[in-house]
């Protein structure tokens, strides 16, 4: 009992999901068939538009033809009825007419005779303008004024257009469409069966479309799709049909593959329910030995996961142990450095208390001065080495990179002994996106490096480049051996003890978290390293940085 239960509500699932499914598919079928009706439907205005245009067209170069003139100012009507009947020929056009201000007709390319006073189109061309509309039958009719010498209105010229003519090409169209006067009159269409006005139908709206139940003929859909729009240039409303049957075709066919598959999955639910008393006992053996390798394999992630926790703070710890091993080298330049301003204050401060006793101000006050330059140079030098053993976790900002070459070389001073250095920069302030802080322990990493390479002989290149902002190290040592992988972490060509791989591997990442580039390669001579940032401009969108 409960199993029948199930499978009939699964069941009403099933039908439910598929109507469901029905529901959406149809109106995405719909959506599309309207979308594609209504583009056929401007095509097919456009069509029309330009194809009475070209009527309109002749009608006003007509007007200015001097046969025509003469035949209104009292000339011979041969001449002008043998013009009018040459363009009517060559423009498709019904007929062509040259009536005066009356309407009396007085010339024809078929012969026609009488009056069109009454017609609306006609008195519009007396006015000096350009008249047209759809006229008796399914004709439609352009009227452009003639002008005399006087520039009043003369006459005007005439030019019937046959809609029958132009539908003539519209029977291969995939849709029904009509074109209509606002009271309902059909002046042209794609099927003959709606020339004699709309067909008999019956509104079924569905879905948020005007769907329509049409009895028009074999060529006129039966479930239609109606879309419908003014086309106000030519006084008329078209109308479109489109077959709403493959719509609902394709709805109902995916409905059916989506409750097929459903029913496909309930009969194999069924099957493998039915399943499940014999495999009862073997499943329960297999979840006990699930249970057991599943407490086993969680004490062996347990302790992959401590030991992951352990490498990444021994990571942490060679990282640090890096910086301070790069301190480490440099603390005995660097106290070379800081001795020399400390003896020379020393001295003058000496040198200072002696001026004054013996009162000479003025050398007291040159010797002040020259205690005061040292004294920054120091603190220059103390305030660089504390930039590089510090983290900056600032994000990207406008850097001047010649600030930062000149804090590397006082940086690295002690370590460039013996070398020569060249430096080749502008004198003005190469701007770019970074921190200046970690960009010079960047700088001071590959200086250190160079010079370690080179063993205290050769040339240092230092290059500084604006645009795009480039700061190059070039080396003349013995180059690198493996240029692909200098990037990699813990790889090395120094001895053991004397570097950990990290140190290329960590600039690396600061300059790609700046947004910008760090290549290696051999030059000429030696190593070459570029470092290649953001420029100021780019980055801000164009506004210069603060």
């Amino acid at each position: 009992m409960r199993r029948a239960a199930l499978i009939l509500a699964y069941l009403a699932t099933v039908a439910a999901v598929a109507w469901g499914v029905h529901r959406s598919e149809l109106r995405d079928a719909l959506d599309a068939a309207a979308a594609g009706g209504r583009a056929d439907l401007d095509l097919a205005v456009e069509r029309l538009v330009l194809e009475l245009q070209r009527s309109r067209d002749v009608a006003v170069l007509l007007a200015d033809a001097a046969r025509v003139r003469d035949r209104l100012d009292g000339g011979p009507a041969v001449p002008a009825q043998a013009l009018l009947r040459r363009t009517a020929d060559r423009t498709r056009s019904a007929d062509i007419l040259l009536v005066d201000t009356d309407g009396a007709i007085r010339a024809s390319a078929t012969g026609r005779a009488g009056s069109i006073a009454g017609a609306p189109w006609f008195a519009r061309a007396m006015q000096g303008a350009l008249g047209g509309g759809p006229d008796v039958g399914r004709a439609y009719t352009h009227g452009a004024p003639v002008f005399g010498p006087d520039g009043r209105v003369a006459g005007a010229i005439v030019v019937v257009r046959d809609l029958g003519r132009i539908e003539a090409d519209w029977r291969a169209e995939p849709h029904a469409f009509t074109f209509a006067t606002p009271y309902g009159r059909v002046v042209a269409s794609s099927r003959t069966e709606l020339l004699n006005g709309p067909p008999a139908q019956v509104l079924t709206p569905e879905l948020g479309h005007d769907l329509r139940r049409i009895e028009g003929g074999r060529y006129v859909p039966r479930d239609a799709l109606h879309v419908a729009r003014d086309v106000p240039v030519l006084g008329l409303v078209a109308d479109l049909y489109a077959d709403a049957a493959p719509a609902r075709a394709l709805a109902f066919a995916r409905a059916g593959i989506v409750a097929a598959a459903l029913l496909v999955l309930g009969a194999a639910l069924l099957f493998l329910w039915e399943r499940r008393r014999t495999l009862a006992r073997a499943n329960a053996t297999l979840e006990a030995r699930v249970a057991a390798r599943t407490e086993a394999l969680t004490a062996e992630i347990q302790e992959r996961r401590e030991a992951e926790a352990a490498l990444t703070r021994t990571q942490a710890d060679l990282v640090q142990a890096t910086k301070l091993g790069a301190l480490g080298r440099m603390s005995a330049g660097i106290s070379h450095e800081l001795n020399q301003p400390l003896m020379a204050i020393r001295s003058f401060a000496r040198n200072g208390a002696t001026f004054l006793e013996r009162g000479r101000t003025e050398a007291a006050a040159d010797n002040l001065a020259k205690i005061d330059d040292l004294a920054r140079r120091a603190g220059r030098i103390i305030a660089n080495l504390r930039a590089f053993a510090r983290a900056d976790p600032h994000p990207a900002a406008p850097t001047d990179l010649r600030a930062v070459l000149d804090d590397a070389l006082d940086v690295t001073a002690p370590r460039r002994a013996g070398l020569e250095t060249v430096v080749i920069a502008p004198d003005a302030p190469v701007m770019a996106m970074g921190g200046e802080v970690r960009l010079g322990q960047v700088l001071a990493n590959l200086i250190g490096n160079a010079a370690d390479a080179m063993g205290g002989q050769g040339t240092l290149t230092l290059a500084l480049e604006a645009d795009p902002p480039t700061l190059t190290v070039a080396d003349t040592g013995p180059g690198l051996a493996e240029p692909d992988r200098v990037f990699d972490p813990f790889y090395t060509t120094k001895e053991v003890g004397a570097g950990l791989g990290l140190g290329l591997s960590l600039s690396y990442g600061i300059v790609e978290g700046f947004g910008g580039t760090l290549a290696a390669r051999n030059g000429t001579h030696g190593a070459v390293f570029e470092m290649t940032l953001r420029p100021v401009v780019a980055a801000t969108g164009g506004l210069a940085a603060e």
